[in-house]
């Protein structure tokens, strides 16, 4: 495996920041968020001077009871080639389930939610990553994810389940220490023994992120500075094994361009601190691993995959729309969850759509978390948004008296955005349409 050396995930609101910082020696960019044939001027530029741009895939669920959509794979595909990129990177999570395996519909979790550390979901994990692995023109790295909830009746550990599935697959892991720490906090999950039990000559590179607690939870937001617990779990790592790229990780309320050249200073310091205690004799780098026989398991057959597809879907549905929890799980940490979603996907709907937060005005954020209670998503995002105005439409939003302004300029919105076709850009027709909209608001 290359080395990467010190990174920073690129982000459309600091890429002029990350242009300028100094000493960086790669980025990973979302992958769900690049066009192959539009990417930004900015990875473009970054391109130009040599700096590695990997692609970060949100949407597989690799975890999922269904095997890996091969449209998805095409796309990753595509853009690792574009890109040049020497890596691909996914999650071991699930993101949706039902369909065929649960004879259920589908639900989208619009969010990446924790696998079971079972067998059964060892071996659809494992069957899936080779899927993916064969359809990749580069070599898979999977991330471990940060977990708000616990399974019932898991038989593995975090490290024995990421050291099989690397073992068995040959697959690549993409550490990130934060959500070592978030396991911490929130499963109680000693994340020094999760890294004695890894296969650290696996690790492609590790990923640095900051959160916050609240309540006894802690909550991986990706959008507060990284705090000393997850430097800590980088300087043991960095004890055992030298990463072959660290990359920090920010994706919502960015700082100035000199706080995040802090931020990643701090991890260059954690990783000198380990690398001095390794020199010094710190943790035994080989670490208590469980070995198995490379491809040992048994497959992930059809049946296998209907009892995983089953408890995800009951699961998601407690989570998305208010079905009941299922038995074995912690209902006070499952409520945590189902309000994160939620709040999450209101957030990403405001972005997709900024105009639904000023039609809607402070009746945004109420109506979504009601809708979002017991209306899974359809499709992706932009549908979603679609969808919710059509409910705000259908339900109202308050006294008819004074929701009557918002209700005609929110179906205007609705009626231009989910027609078959666009509507016109001529200018004479977009002229015609803000006078009918100035009209309406009178």
């Amino acid at each position: 495996m290359m080395r990467l050396g010190t990174g920073i995930g690129w982000r459309p609101e600091i890429a002029d920041v990350v242009e300028r910082m100094p000493g960086i020696d790669w980025v990973e960019a979302v992958s769900e968020n690049l066009c192959p044939g539009h990417l930004p001027d900015s990875l473009l530029r970054l391109r130009r001077r040599g700096v590695t741009v990997v692609p970060h895939g949100v949407s597989l669920g690799l975890g999922g009871a269904v095997r890996p959509d091969a449209g998805r794979l095409t796309a990753l595909a595509e853009r690792a080639g574009v890109l040049g990129a020497p890596l691909v990177t996914e999650h071991i999570a699930f993101v949706r389930a039902g369909g065929a395996p649960a004879a259920s519909p589908l639900l989208e979790a619009g969010h990446l939610l924790p696998v079971p550390r079972t067998r059964d979901a060892l071996d659809v994990l494992c069957e899936n990553v080779r899927i993916a692995q064969d359809a990749l023109p580069v070599p898979l790295a999977v991330e471990n994810i940060a977990a708000l909830f616990s399974w019932p009746d898991e038989e593995l550990t975090e490290g024995q389940f990421l050291y099989e599935l690397a073992d068995r697959t040959g697959v690549r892991l993409l550490i990130d220490v934060a959500n070592l720490h978030t396991n911490h906090v929130n499963r109680g999950e000693d994340p020094a023994e999760a890294l004695g039990e890894l296969p650290l000559e696996a690790i492609a590179y590790v990923h640095v992120a900051g959160g916050f607690e609240r309540d006894g939870v802690w909550h991986d937001s990706h959008a507060h500075p990284v705090p000393p617990p997850v430097l800590d779990i980088l300087t043991d790592l960095a004890s055992r094994v030298a990463p072959p790229g660290v990359l920090l990780e920010r994706d919502e309320n960015f700082p100035e361009g000199e706080e995040l050249a802090g931020e990643v200073a701090s991890i260059r310091a954690a990783l000198a601190e380990g690398r001095a205690l390794g020199a010094s004799g710190g943790p035994d780098p080989a670490g208590p691993h469980r070995s198995v026989p490379r491809g040992a398991g048994a497959g992930a057959g059809d049946a296998v995959r209907q009892r995983l597809g089953h408890a995800q879907h009951a699961l998601l549905a407690s989570l998305v729309a208010g079905a009941p929890v299922p038995e074995g799980f912690d209902r006070d940490r499952l409520g945590v969850q189902a309000r994160a979603l939620a709040g999450k996907r209101a957030d990403v709907v405001a972005k997709v759509a900024p105009e639904l937060p000023v039609i809607l005005g402070p009746r945004y954020r109420p109506a979504f978390l009601a809708y979002a209670g017991t209306r899974p998503m359809t499709g992706g995002y932009r549908r979603d948004a679609l969808d919710f105005a059509e409910h705000v439409l259908r339900a109202g939003a308050g006294p008819e008296e004074t929701f009557r302004d918002v209700r005609r300029e929110l179906r205007e919105w609705w009626r231009e955005r989910s027609g078959p076709v666009p509507r016109s850009a001529r200018p004479g027709a977009r002229l015609a349409r803000a006078t009918r909209r100035v009209l309406l608001r009178r």
